[in-house]
């Protein structure tokens, strides 16, 4: 490449990036070890909490660009930690059907924000093929360069054909399971 064309293409680059072609923010990243996605369902009117040991997030966010601020998000279903039993149940073709789904998937549509360090994530979730629209409240904090964004939602099993066959039958296991997220990120702008 001649030297013209690199300092044309440096120039480009800055200028786009000046006139916000590109955002102004890094794409963050996920603490693991501080995070965790947890789970309620119940059984015959019982209570079963489990989580997931497995999980991924990409987050491109700026809370005064929320625009063009994209949040990712995948669990890994065969990480599922419930008790013994009902992990290897879980992962059978009425359930999650791991080999076939291995992974639940939510991407953002929109994000929308409702308060001070209150946000709404609009988007897609897709489990087990199924994909289905959802809004989602996370209120975010910071403190000591960390992000946390905590939040939760309910979800019908049944939309996502989660329980089929003889499963089906929400008198059994109910249909509603809430879900709770704890998601620790660095590299977000301040609030």
């Amino acid at each position: 490449m001649t030297r013209h064309m690199t300092s044309w293409l440096r120039t480009a680059v800055l200028a786009g990036a000046a006139l916000g072609l590109a955002p102004a923010y890094a794409q963050q990243t996920l603490v693991p070890a501080q995070s965790e996605v947890t789970f309620v369902a119940k059984q015959l009117g019982v209570p079963l909490q489990g989580r997931f040991k497995t999980f991924a997030a990409q987050a491109a966010f700026d809370p005064r660009q929320l625009a063009s601020s994209k949040i990712g998000f995948q669990v890994d279903l065969g990480s599922v930690a419930l008790n013994a039993e009902a992990d290897a149940e879980l992962g059978k073709p009425e359930w999650f059907n791991t080999a076939r789904f291995p992974k639940a998937v939510f991407q953002s549509t929109a994000i929308r924000q409702v308060g001070p360090g209150k946000f709404e994530l609009s988007g897609k979730l897709n489990i087990k093929g199924q994909a289905r629209d959802v809004v989602v409240p996370v209120q975010l904090t910071q403190a000591q360069g960390l992000s946390t964004a905590i939040g939760g939602f309910t979800l019908k099993r049944l939309d996502f054909k989660v329980g089929d066959g003889d499963w089906a039958d929400p008198s059994i296991v109910a249909n509603d399971v809430q879900v709770k997220f704890k998601l620790v990120l660095q590299g977000v702008p301040a609030l």
